[in-house]
């Protein structure tokens, strides 16, 4: 039992790989369902929250704490859905918050650029420079929206386990490669790493009441960092294990108050 995640860019095939090595493993396929719930914890449509990922990060900062809400809503979302193992995560995001999880196989798709401009092109029916701008356009948004929101960067092949370039080999050669390779001993899930996933998950949920807070969790342990006042150290660390006793899974809360000194 394993998971795997696909990072892709647009006309790579990961999507059509993902589905099929899904399909082989009789495992959960899965992508931008995840925006869609985090979507309603922002109260705006799914549309708007995929145009601000080819758009920019800045559609965010119209909400207080846009930015870390969004991340806890999604890493949320995306571990609720793995935490059972056998799925096929392909998109954005799923390699950044499943990093350290053993039984995780992280894979990179990449394609030549001049086939994806022929399949852009067709696809759309324009000319071959069009179709170039747009995804050297949508690349840099795509990396640029991964470095802000999560300060790791896409192309950087070290947060992969495999990556897998389409050209010479076949989508057919791509899916037997992780098939093959999801069979390792390295990637099945043990007693240790479902702890590392469960502590990830239980993180999360937390994480999501209290977005700009540093939250840690292990083994139903939960330990909340936040500033506050002097005067409201007592009040605000009962407000917090209150609302963090009601979280499935927590067995313990440790709330750190750091105290913050007004100015005069």
């Amino acid at each position: 039992m394993s998971i795997i995640t696909i990072s892709r860019g647009s006309y790579s095939k990961g999507k059509e790989i993902a589905e099929k090595v899904a399909e082989k493993l009789n495992y959960e396929c899965i992508s931008r369902d995840i925006l869609i719930e985090a979507s309603e914890h922002f109260n705006i449509s799914k549309v708007k929250l995929i145009r601000a990922i080819h758009d920019a990060p800045s559609v965010l900062n119209r909400f207080t704490h846009g930015r870390e809400r969004y991340i806890a809503y999604i890493c949320e979302a995306l571990l609720e859905h793995v935490e059972k193992d056998n799925v096929v995560y392909h998109g954005l995001a799923g390699h950044f918050f499943l990093q350290g999880v053993p039984h995780v196989l992280k894979i990179r798709i990449t394609a030549d650029l001049d086939n994806r401009v022929r399949n852009e092109a067709e696809r759309e029916n324009i000319t071959h420079d069009e179709a170039r701008k747009i995804l050297v356009k949508d690349d840099q948004e795509r990396r640029n929206w991964a470095i802000t929101l999560y300060g790791m960067d896409p192309w950087d092949s070290r947060i992969y386990d495999m990556t897998i370039h389409i050209g010479f080999v076949t989508v057919d050669d791509a899916v037997n490669l992780i098939l093959q390779t999801v069979k390792l001993p390295c990637f099945q899930r043990t007693d240790e790493s479902q702890r590392k996933l469960q502590d990830l998950l239980l993180a999360a949920r937390v994480q999501a009441v209290f977005p700009n807070e540093k939250v840690l969790a292990k083994d139903g342990v939960v330990i909340v960092k936040v500033e506050a006042p002097l005067i409201f150290e007592k009040r605000v660390a009962d407000e917090i294990m209150q609302k963090i006793d009601k979280i499935q899974g927590v067995k313990e809360i440790r709330v750190n108050v750091m105290p913050t000194f007004e100015s005069d």
